[in-house]
């Protein structure tokens, strides 16, 4: 693929964009809704896994970053949408859109119980929002190529931490870990319904970027950022968890510990983090390998708040907008 090439946008019909596809429909393609869902965290206890704050907190972080990340994602995304020239693809970006907006929602819903049990968010909050609203925002650019580089380069951006979300989408929905230590099931069931459906649209932000841009020096190094921004966004999350965490002492989050749970499967193991980057970065590189769409379908057809919010949809719930069990709205 040469770098002419790449920097055209890709419509429907030139061999890059049409591989993409082709790969896209061998992964089950499904048309991709928001299901809004709700969760009631009041008897959600601080360590949600019992005896174990450390992978508690790692895990919690997802709670910091995500709300901000996908506000971001959408804003983007908002603005793209005028340069999709391919009918399916704009179909898939919309419904990306929605369920980004629904997984914001659904976690900044645990931040007032995190307060509310002595964990306030909001210093490292602002961190996170300075990144994505000031370091990533928009930018006073004149219009043609200044603008529309920044905008290319955020598709970019989104498309490489849409890699590491499916990563983490299709370890959630496998990590048996954590059902052995008894987990709450209603965190379970929020991080598995986010993470189906990040292993259920997992294609699209990688398409969109091929299909307005594309150039492979581009996708290398907005990797390579987004990367190093996840870990050590992920390292100070945790470590700000840990210290102020009321039940603990002296908590702290170490890499020793991190390495540890993952060979415990309880986090993600550092050898397939790593395993992950060769993958996004071989040129023939395609989202569908990642994660198996049948598996994220049928968690979504049996999660406890999927069904919830399918049958406030229908009229169908027992009590529409008010949680009536543990898990369920």
């Amino acid at each position: 693929m040469s770098n002419t090439q790449a920097r055209l946008p890709q419509p429907m019909g030139s061999p890059l964009f049409e591989r993409s596809r082709e790969l896209g429909e061998a992964s089950e393609h499904t048309a991709l809704k928001a299901r809004k869902v709700s969760f009631a965290w009041e008897e959600t206890p601080l360590h949600w896994i019992p005896g174990d704050p450390f992978t508690t907190h790692t895990i919690n972080v997802l709670h910091l970053l995500l709300p901000a990340g996908e506000r971001w994602f959408v804003h983007v995304y908002k603005q793209v949408l005028p340069y999709i020239e391919d009918d399916r693809l704009r179909e898939d970006v919309i419904g990306f859109i929605g369920q980004e907006a629904m997984h914001a929602q659904a976690h900044d819903e645990v931040l007032p119980h995190l307060k509310e049990q002595g964990l306030d968010p909001a210093p490292y909050l602002a961190q996170v929002d300075w990144l994505f609203e000031k370091l990533l925002g928009d930018r006073t650019l004149p219009p043609g190529r200044a603008r529309k580089w920044w905008l290319y380069e955020r598709v970019a951006l989104i498309a490489a931490i849409e890699h590491y979300t499916a990563f983490l989408g299709d370890w959630v929905l496998n990590a048996e870990s954590l059902d052995r230590k008894g987990a709450d099931p209603t965190m379970l069931d929020l991080l598995r319904w986010h993470g189906a459906e990040e292993v259920e649209h997992r294609s699209v932000a990688f398409e969109l970027f091929l299909h307005v841009d594309g150039n492979y020096s581009r996708r290398v190094r907005t990797w390579a950022t987004a990367f190093s921004a996840l870990v050590f966004l992920w390292q100070r999350g945790a470590r700000f968890f840990m210290a102020n965490d009321p039940t603990l002492d002296d908590g702290k989050a170490s890499w020793s510990e991190f390495l540890a749970k993952g060979r415990q499967g309880m986090l993600p193991t550092a050898g397939a983090m790593a395993r992950s980057i060769p993958r996004y970065l071989a040129r023939d590189y395609h989202p569908s390998r990642e994660g198996s769409t049948a598996q994220a379908v049928a968690y979504l057809a049996s999660s406890p708040a999927a069904l919830a919010a399918e049958a406030r949809e229908k009229g169908t719930a027992p009590d529409q907008g008010k949680p009536s069990e543990k898990g369920a709205a």
